[in-house]
């Protein structure tokens, strides 16, 4: 579910903040001229966002050509964890750009060898294996041929089982879509694969029972032998929510898969470097998994992804066989190397967990005071959501999330449309270098949101 931001100038209320500028209209006639052009060259499905034309971005704050400056609440979509455009990123950039070496295949690259030290460094034993992709997708799709190898390897030929949990996410290609429990994601594929199947996944929202009991059950009822389990694949917190499984959840599920032989694979790919307020985002659940896939905020900025592994799972497959064009690409490795040391440095996992409570903290007063609307506000660190409902249910509703966003737009407070269940989902996630005030600006913002769209509702729909 999901519909396009209006291409109509509309007139704003000057706002003028340390975090938000706005003046005039907004988008103005020339944003809507360029945005037309641009929807003519490409599908529909890339107009699903706000109308502002990124022009640069610092810090917290994207800035378009016209003097608006917004405070910037979804890390481009959880990527920039370092900030926008920090110095230190772009310079490493330039830096490898000039030599000049923009791309080496898979013969090696000193950024690519650094990086995989520095990976290794930062990984809890007994996981010594890394192996770098471009997308987060293709991170997942490798973990799951690396599970399924491994399960036929260590057992039969049945052992190829994947279970993964209702309402995921883990990519938009064809084996990622169909580990990915959320929506239809999964309806044009035409034969899906029947040994990937999917179990309820214990948010306490949507699905009450968090005990790890009806993990068992639903494979019982779904007719499959734990040694036939190859891997069981979870989001370290659903990227819908953001939902967490519980740590008691997360220890038996860990166990489990140790007395079946099965591969426990977190995907890391939204939780990782900080977001969580912890450096991997598996460390609130105080377990280590098998395999985990990372992403996003890898970079802070250019696309590279990976999966980082035990060494007896990551080297199944020999030289040229499992390889892909642009793994390690030297620019992006410098990129993604010079991320992780601002994190490190400037301490944005520390600022994550503290400023996070602020974060929660807020959001929860926001969910108190228009609890009929907002059925869930789930988080840590400094991801978050709003869970919008229609009122005394625990159905999404979209419109409400959507005129949310919109209205946060208008008011210099950026964030990504509605995503989850049926769409109902605001969420929340700023760069790790955000302050306290500015977090409790934006969560003004929300407020202020929330009440007018509140307002909004025909009573018909109350």
């Amino acid at each position: 579910m999901a519909k396009e931001f209006p291409l109509v100038t509309a007139e704003v209320k000057p706002i003028s903040t340390k975090f938000r500028k706005l003046s005039g209209s907004v988008p103005n006639r020339a944003t809507i001229e360029q945005i037309e052009r641009l929807r003519e060259a490409e599908s529909v499905s890339m107009r699903g966002q706000p109308p502002v034309i990124w022009d640069r971005a610092e810090g917290v704050n994207v800035y378009d050509a016209h003097g608006n400056m917004w405070l910037d609440f979804s890390s481009g979509v959880l990527v920039t964890n370092a900030g926008h455009g920090h110095k230190r990123i772009a310079d490493a950039i330039i830096r490898q750009a000039s030599k000049p070496l923009l791309t080496s295949y898979c013969f090696p690259n000193q950024p690519r060898i650094d990086l995989m030290r520095k990976l290794l460094s930062l990984a809890p034993r007994p996981l010594n294996k890394v192996f770098v992709l471009s997308t987060g997708a293709e991170a997942t799709e490798c973990a799951l041929k690396l599970m399924r190898t491994h399960g036929r390897k260590t057992g039969t030929d049945a052992k190829s089982i994947i279970v993964s949990f209702d309402n995921s996410f883990h990519g938009r290609t064809l084996g990622a879509q169909q580990m990915g429990g959320v929506g239809s994601g999964s309806a044009w594929i035409k034969n899906l694969d029947p040994e990937i199947v999917h179990v309820p996944f214990p948010d306490g929202f949507r699905c009450e029972d968090t005990s790890f009991k009806l993990f068992e059950t639903t494979l019982e009822r779904l007719r499959i032998e734990p040694k036939n389990v190859a891997g069981v694949i979870s989001e370290t917190y659903q990227g819908v929510g953001p939902n967490f499984m519980p740590m008691q959840y997360a220890k038996d599920l860990r166990a489990w898969c140790t007395a079946h032989g099965a591969l426990l694979c977190f995907d890391e790919v939204q939780a990782g470097f900080g977001r969580c307020g912890t450096l991997w985002g598996f460390e609130l659940y105080d377990v280590v998994p098998d395999l985990f896939c990372i992403g996003k905020g890898f970079s802070s900025s250019l696309p590279i992804s990976g999966v980082i592994g035990r060494q007896d799972v990551m080297d199944l497959y020999g030289p040229n066989e499992m390889t892909s064009t642009h793994s390690g690409n030297p620019v992006c490795c410098a990129a993604a190397l010079a991320s992780i040391e601002v994190i490190e440095q400037e301490k944005l996992v520390q600022n994550a967990a503290h400023v996070g409570r602020t974060l929660q903290e807020c959001l929860q007063q926001i969910k108190s005071e228009f609890s009929d609307v907002i059925g869930f506000a789930p988080g840590a660190g400094l991801v978050a959501g709003l869970l919008m409902v229609k009122k005394g249910t625990r159905d999404p509703d979209y419109e409400l999330a959507w005129n949310i966003v919109n209205l946060c737009f208008r008011k210099g407070l950026l964030m990504f449309a509605p995503v989850g269940v049926g769409g109902g989902c605001v969420k929340i996630a700023p760069p790790l270098c955000i302050s306290e005030d500015a977090v409790r600006e934006g969560c003004q913002v929300i407020r202020e949101a929330v009440q007018e769209a509140v307002q909004q509702i025909p009573v018909s729909n109350l």
